[in-house]
């Protein structure tokens, strides 16, 4: 939500190391206007956009007659969020579809959490339970009740009072989940969770102990990815997804520790919630989790959760 204020501190940096080096006499400085005459307005996007295949490649040679080195595979659904900062006027984009709004902070939000969080939840829940794709796990009825439950979790952590329609919002994700010929990998959802987690997942599991609302779907997730690193070589391939800690995740885990040990050693390792004073509960909260899934999957994790598995 930020990317304007930062863009507009970087540009300012760099205008101030260029003045430096002109002629005070004769050139003219542009930092100056440009700290204080340029808008930088904040936006998002939202569309899930699947890595290029080589089937991809394939399929859209075969339909064109032509090779394209890197055609890009997307959803029908686009949203395009934008901060309404503009002193001196600009084009009626709301007659395009763009949503423009005072603050784009909690559009963000509402993305990283109930987007960005469910297809965590659905890659390594997915990874563990034989799914190869979003599509193909969004219809495994207790996924599917997992991430209806996640949801339900996650809403109440965004602010009420941001014109959110958070309803709205997942009954459109649930059409975009269910999208069979998007075939979005979850092994590629999946990549490099323990920076993806923290705003994904960890901030609304933080905001809820904080609230003293339900907690246990969000530290299902972070069971989930603990779990689906460890069974990389073993029932999920070698390297099938990656994260930028793998060779000291892989060392943690292959010794094999009490869950309640594993899941400490692996939030020290990734920083997850920090010196926040509610880390040991989450933590807690979180072993018991890595307890079911290391006796039999995600079928006595969601059991425990009550989930129905037909």
């Amino acid at each position: 939500p930020a990317n304007g204020a930062t863009l507009h501190r970087l540009l300012v940096e760099f205008a101030q190391l260029r003045d430096a080096g002109l002629d005070q006499s004769s050139d003219v400085g542009i930092a100056d206007h440009i700290a204080h005459q340029v808008a930088f307005p904040s936006s998002m996007v939202d569309r899930i956009v699947p890595a290029t295949t080589d089937a991809d490649r394939a399929r859209i040679a075969g339909e064109l007659g032509v090779e394209d080195a890197w055609p890009v595979m997307t959803e029908p659904f686009c949203q395009w969020v934008v901060e309404d900062k503009f002193p001196t006027g600009r084009p009626a984009w709301e007659q395009f579809g763009v949503t423009m709004v005072r603050d784009v902070g909690p559009f963000e939000e509402m993305k990283l959490r109930l987007l960005n969080g469910s297809h965590s939840a659905i890659a390594y829940l997915g990874l563990l339970s034989g799914h190869a794709t979003v599509d193909r796990a969004f219809a495994d009825p207790a996924i599917r009740q997992f991430v209806d439950a996640l949801w339900a979790e996650a809403i109440p952590t965004l602010p009420e009072d941001a014109g959110l329609d958070t309803s709205a919002y997942i009954a459109e994700l649930a059409e975009r989940f269910s999208n069979t010929a998007l075939a979005h990998r979850t092994a590629q959802i999946a990549n490099d969770g323990s920076q993806k987690l923290p705003q994904r997942i960890i901030a609304s599991a933080i905001e809820c102990l904080e609230a003293g609302t339900e907690l246990v779907h969000l530290t299902l997730v972070v069971a989930a990815w603990i779990a689906a690193c460890a069974a990389r070589g073993k029932t999920l391939p070698e390297g099938h997804f990656t994260d930028p800690l793998d060779a000291a995740l892989k060392e943690l885990l292959s010794e094999q520790l009490p869950a309640n040990e594993t899941v400490t050693a692996v939030f020290d390792l990734a920083g997850f919630a920090g010196d926040h004073a509610e880390r040991q509960t989450l933590i807690e909260l979180v072993a018991v989790h890595l307890v079911h899934l290391r006796r039999d999957g995600p079928t006595l994790a969601f059991a425990a959760l009550g989930i129905d598995m037909k």
